[in-house]
């Protein structure tokens, strides 16, 4: 089972053809919510060096960026193996 971890934002890096993705409406959304409830899902992201490359979970870091959250909690998978 994976665990749950507490990643710096500042540390996740998001590929381009992901940013391409944003919907700036759903970031309002999910902030709003996140504000209300919190973050339910956490995010997916692998490691790559001294940063961690996003998986799964955009628009869920970037509501928390929008909000000023400094962390994110997410879980830490492997780069799938072809």
């Amino acid at each position: 089972m994976m665990k749950r971890e507490s990643f710096a934002i500042a540390t996740i890096y998001v590929p381009l053809k992901r940013r391409e993705t944003l919907d700036p409406a759903k970031v309002e959304a999910l902030a709003a919510d996140i504000l209300e409830s919190g973050l339910k899902t956490p995010i997916l992201v692998r490691p790559d060096g001294e940063r961690f490359v996003l998986v799964e979970g955009l628009h869920r870091l970037e509501a928390c960026k929008a909000l000023g959250e400094t962390t994110i909690d997410g879980y830490l998978v492997q780069a799938r193996r072809h």
